[in-house]
């Protein structure tokens, strides 16, 4: 897709990334990986985020991942890629344009990496002109990563993003249906597309005018949240959305437990040929927590077979 156009509305999953027993980047598994997004009817793909593990790669394998990602999706759907890794605006800028350059569709800013966390709205929104200023016309996006701490954004703030016409994808995770709402509300008419990462708030959101939903949850089982998307869109909050919706609130809670070493054991028990290997450090499972993981497949099964949607896996 053009860069002119709008990113697409739906599901954006944030991507894992496997690696080998060996710890390094696998580009095979990467490649199995991206197909299963694709195939269960992802709308778009963020690589290089906090759950690839970006914090643990090199500059060189951010760049390697992002890369692999966009010649896999082969232009069937737009990708984004973290761009953001340092308190120095020059380092960021240089590394937004060496990132833009491997055919994603815009950089993600992390808001949290642009100014401490004492530093003011005012100050963050310097720091966005300079990159502004000394990219071009690259197109943009912000996540609200929760690493290295969780930075917030205002309405009016996004607002004036949105007037510049450069930013195009944002991350949400308040968790927080009014605050969604009025982001939704400032952003309204304009490419500024607002993607929620809480389940919970998933159907508030899109009420909102959100324009779709990005959940780590949908890298252990993305196809109910595509069958959800798809539901809500033919016949809005009616009463199998709802609860569709309110079980998928509800597994999300063993979800975050692990992650992302658990979503990699959840997607190999799947099929998927992928290592489980994590640069994160990870407790072990106690007994309990796998007979959750369990728990959680077991459910995910009752969903495919009570709604019929297709598993990829």
């Amino acid at each position: 897709m053009s860069v002119t156009e709008n990113l697409p509305d739906g599901l954006w999953p944030v991507m894992l990334t496997p690696f080998t027993k060996n710890n390094e980047v696998d580009l095979e598994g990467l490649e199995r990986l991206t197909e299963m997004y694709l195939q269960a009817g992802s709308n778009g793909l963020f690589a290089n985020c906090l759950s690839s593990e970006m914090y643990q790669m090199t500059d060189e394998e951010r760049l390697l991942v992002t890369s692999s990602v966009v010649k896999i999706a082969q232009a069937r759907v737009p990708v984004v890629a973290t761009g953001t890794f340092s308190r120095s605006v020059s380092e960021n800028i240089d590394f937004i344009k060496k990132i833009y350059d491997t055919g994603i569709h815009a950089v993600i800013l992390i808001t949290s990496m642009l100014v401490e966390p004492d530093e003011s709205e005012d100050q963050l929104k310097g720091r966005l002109e300079e990159i502004l200023e000394q990219t071009g016309q690259i197109p943009l996006g912000v996540y609200e990563c929760p690493v290295p701490y969780k930075r917030l954004l205002s309405p009016s703030l996004m607002g004036w993003m949105a007037s510049t016409g450069r930013f195009v994808y944002h991350k949400d995770t308040s968790c927080h249906s009014g605050a969604i709402d009025r982001k939704a509300k400032a952003i309204k008419g304009t490419r500024f597309n607002l993607y929620n990462a809480d389940t919970t708030t998933a159907l508030d959101s899109l009420e909102s005018g959100g324009s779709g939903i990005s959940p780590i949850s949908a890298n252990y089982y993305p196809e109910p949240y595509r069958y959800l998307l798809d539901q809500y869109q033919l016949y809005g909050r009616n009463e199998e959305v709802i609860r569709l919706h309110a079980i998928l609130s509800m597994m999300d809670r063993v979800t975050h437990s692990f992650y992302p070493y658990a979503a990699k054991v959840f997607l190999q028990q799947r099929g998927l040929k992928i290592e489980t290997n994590s640069r994160v450090p990870t407790e072990t499972m106690a007994q309990v927590d796998k007979l959750r993981l369990q728990g959680l497949r077991d459910s995910f099964k009752t969903l495919a077979d009570l709604h019929g949607f297709p598993l990829v896996l």
